[in-house]
């Protein structure tokens, strides 16, 4: 599922963090403490936003209908945006999926710089970005609707295997010969021995998504700390793990990683260990009637920060490596070397340090760095996989797998 609505039963960083557009509303009410980092982090971890609101006697169904309104208005925002530019006139159209956490500081840093890119170079550029939690469907369509490659974006940025190498969307224009990947240097150290670059030339990976694992170490018991994926496999584990269902990006990577390292029976084996789908922004809650807690959540990197310092929480990065979902760009070659500056741009230490810093999503350039553990070892679903199979046909294979496991073991 994805959870697009925050709820009074969510402790007040888990909110503040997903939706940072809302520090806006709690400063409003005289909760501006909260949009402090440091009491954000003492305070707002362990106390709900009902809580809170009694505290300062606000209303609840007042101040979570602000709350909706203010991510709606953003999002408003963002769609404007992509309006003001016209398609047909524009030299440039930039589109794509930015990660949640980090969408409002990396707009405000893409708009600045297509303002400057306009005001110096005279070039008209259209900007059309929205949120990676309302899907992809806007842009596939555009996809499987093109006729042309002129019809698709000059340059497109997202996560997400299945809309990148679908034979049926992008991929019939990359056997084309349609994109050109950017040559990126040297690669941050964080990724060395990692082979990231594509061989075949056309995509470029700016940054990556790692899953890692958060332990509730009050459930644990007799059993060993699972370190590893491999260990999650094992019957020990059935019914124990909740996995990012919703987030389709990451849980695709999942799937295909498992199926490349452990094959279809690795994939049974996954979906038997599954207990439920959970959002990140749900850890620490229990659903309303729910009285069976997950031992393992596997969650995107960036929200450990959320569950750092919830009591009894241990969080791994798995032993055999964090699985990655990359964040792509994809730039047409027939627009060079017009786009140049833009794809410089995504790559470049500005967009790079939001991502990274802020985000926790580590990135490829050198010049950035990556807040990472000591050891930080990778799951890399790898070129030679990806090309050997129609992606998007084998992420449909693998879930229908998944799915028939996970309601065997129900």
């Amino acid at each position: 599922m994805t959870l697009d609505i925050p709820s009074v039963d969510m402790n007040v960083a888990q909110i503040i963090i997903t939706w940072p557009e809302t520090q806006a509303v709690f400063a409003a009410h005289g909760l501006e403490a909260f949009t402090d980092p440091a009491y954000l982090d003492r305070v707002g971890r362990y106390m709900k936003l009902r809580t809170a609101l009694e505290r300062k006697g606000l209303g609840v169904e007042s101040f979570e209908r602000q709350l909706q309104e203010r991510i709606e208005t953003q999002t408003r925002r963002v769609d404007v945006c992509e309006e003001l530019g016209d398609r047909g006139a524009s030299h440039i159209d930039i589109a794509g999926l930015l990660p949640c956490p980090v969408r409002v500081p990396l707009l405000d840093k893409i708009n600045a710089f297509v303002e400057e890119c306009q005001s110096r170079d005279g070039v008209n550029i259209s900007t059309r970005f929205r949120a990676a939690s309302g899907g992809s469907e806007w842009i596939e369509k555009e996809i499987h609707a093109a006729t042309a490659v002129t019809q698709l974006p000059d340059i497109f940025v997202s996560a997400g295997f299945d809309t990148f190498f679908d034979p049926n969307g992008i991929g019939r224009f990359k056997e084309e010969g349609a994109f050109a990947a950017l040559d990126l240097g040297e690669v941050n150290t964080a990724f060395t021995g990692l082979d990231l670059r594509d061989p075949q030339g056309a995509y470029t990976i700016i940054s990556t998504v790692p899953a890692v694992f958060i332990l509730d170490t009050h459930q644990l018991g007799d059993l060993p700390t699972p370190r590893t994926w491999a260990q999650l496999l094992e019957p020990q584990y059935q019914r124990k793990v909740a996995y990012p269902v919703g987030d389709f990006d990451l849980f695709n990577a999942i799937l295909l990683n498992i199926h490349r390292e452990f094959g279809d029976a690795g994939v049974k084996k996954l979906g038997r260990s599954m207990l439920e789908s959970m959002h990140p922004a749900q850890m620490g809650t229990l659903p309303a009637g729910k009285t069976q807690k997950p031992l393992v959540t596997i969650m995107p990197y960036f929200f450990t920060r959320m569950a750092a310092n919830i009591p009894g929480v241990e969080i791994i990065w798995p032993e055999d490596g964090a699985i990655i979902s990359p964040i792509f760009m994809l730039r047409r070659k027939d627009s060079l070397p017009q786009s140049r500056a833009l794809a410089e741009f995504f790559t470049g230490a500005q967009v790079g340090d939001i991502l990274a810093r802020q985000g926790l999503f580590p990135v490829l350039n050198p010049a950035v760095e990556n807040i990472l553990p000591a050891a930080a070892p990778w799951k890399w679903l790898g070129w030679d996989y990806i090309y050997a199979h129609d992606i998007a046909a084998q992420i449909k294979r693998l879930e229908t797998i998944f799915n028939a496991a996970t309601h065997a073991a129900t």
